[in-house]
């Protein structure tokens, strides 16, 4: 019989907000909020100086200064960020090869096996926060278990600057005594449902059983949290799982009632979401227009292309034209447009060519490649499309 697993979850501190700290020292022990802006966006992280307002990621902008109106607003840098969670994974890759991405400051481990090298799981986890915090000046929390969901959990209960080991026996006194909501798949109507049967801890829906539970979730809801509530998760850490879509998107100051200013919009996005593609050494066929009106009702359009491509004089002309199949932008106004790529193939990889080549593919993906290297050297914004500049 295999013995237990050790798996880790890894997650930087307030992220965006940490890193905006530690590049600015008169930020440090400030309230910083990175995300919209102030009138119309939403938090998209925290600091915990701002968090004991009870601001937390996701709130509109305006509640969150309603509650913490000294807060320093910032707009976020994601290309910044990118550079920095490399640098944090490429830490977290010394420790074993079995590394599951969720997000640029967030991921699993499988550390099982690495005890001769490296220590148990909860040595490891006191290596990488010191590696983290030495070579990267930020901090991390760790939840270390014998499955995903414990330790998703453990590195959560323990922020910030946790380390939480549960061990397998004592992975149910553990759950036990959380509520409900800790239950991967328990959303609010869950939640309500799940009370009107007088369950409101993981403990209570463990006692219930899975039958009991099947009355009011179904056979397979039930199955799942009834598992789960017993600690029970089989789930392996998938290492490099590569991004599903790659996006951008911006909510306006102002409603948007010009076609013409949105194209200067959706041109600069895709420019963003192609350099980012060009990152991940990608290609995406599929683009896809999100448009949310001044009323927040929100339509999407999408277009396969023949051909993937991580070439923004490609992308940007297809979002463009998808926007004129969105109706009645001049009346009702625009709130917030995004563009996405997805169904991607490795740039790396080989791809089959057309009768005649594709020259204008190519130098379209190598001009993208230059003006990467320009950015990196001089800043996104050193060069824009002429188009652009109606905005400065």
């Amino acid at each position: 019989m295999a013995g237990p697993r050790s798996i880790l979850h890894v997650d930087l501190d307030a992220f965006y907000a940490s890193v905006e700290q530690r590049d600015d020292p008169a930020l440090r022990g400030k309230p910083v909020l990175v995300g919209g802006h102030a009138k119309r966006g939403v938090v998209c992280a925290a600091s915990y100086e701002a968090r004991r307002f009870g601001v937390r990621s996701a709130m509109s902008m305006v509640e969150a200064l309603n509650r913490c109106p000294k807060a320093i607003v910032l707009s976020p840098r994601m290309g910044h960020y990118a550079q920095v969670s490399q640098q944090f994974f490429a830490v977290l890759h010394r420790y074993s090869p079995l590394v599951e991405g969720l997000s640029l400051d967030e991921a699993f481990l499988d550390v099982t096996g690495e005890e001769r090298l490296y220590g148990d799981g909860p040595a490891i986890a006191r290596k990488i926060k010191d590696d983290v915090r030495k070579e990267i000046s930020l901090v991390a929390s760790v939840g270390v278990a014998p499955s995903k969901f414990v330790a998703k959990i453990a590195s959560d209960v323990g922020k910030p600057d946790g380390l939480v080991t549960v061990e397998r026996d004592e992975v149910r006194r553990f759950l036990h005594a959380l509520p409900v909501t800790r239950l991967w798949g328990v959303g609010r109507v869950t939640e309500q449902t799940l009370a009107t049967l007088s369950l409101r801890t993981i403990g209570d829906v463990a006692r219930a059983g899975e039958s009991v539970l099947a009355l009011k979730l179904g056979a397979d809801s039930a199955r799942h949290l009834a598992e789960l509530a017993d600690g029970v998760d089989d789930r392996d850490v998938v290492p490099d799982r590569a991004p599903v879509s790659i996006g951008h998107e911006d909510t306006f100051e102002r409603d948007l009632h010009d076609r013409q200013a949105l194209v200067r919009h959706l041109l600069d996005q895709s420019d963003r979401v192609c350099a980012r593609l060009r990152d991940h050494r990608l290609r995406g066929r599929t683009v896809t227009l999100k448009v949310k009106y001044a009323d927040h009702h929100r339509v999407s359009r999408r277009v396969t292309l023949e051909r993937a491509t991580s070439d923004s004089r490609v992308v940007g002309p297809e979002a463009v034209r998808l926007s004129a199949a969105v109706p009645d932008i001049e009346r009702r106004g625009v709130r917030l447009t995004g563009v996405s790529l997805s169904a991607f193939e490795a740039r790396d990889g080989a791809r089959q060519l057309s009768l005649y080549g594709e020259p204008k593919h190519e130098r379209g993906e190598a001009l993208g490649d230059a003006l990467d290297k320009i950015a990196g050297k001089f800043g996104r914004g050193a060069l824009k499309r002429a188009i652009l500049l109606d905005d400065d």
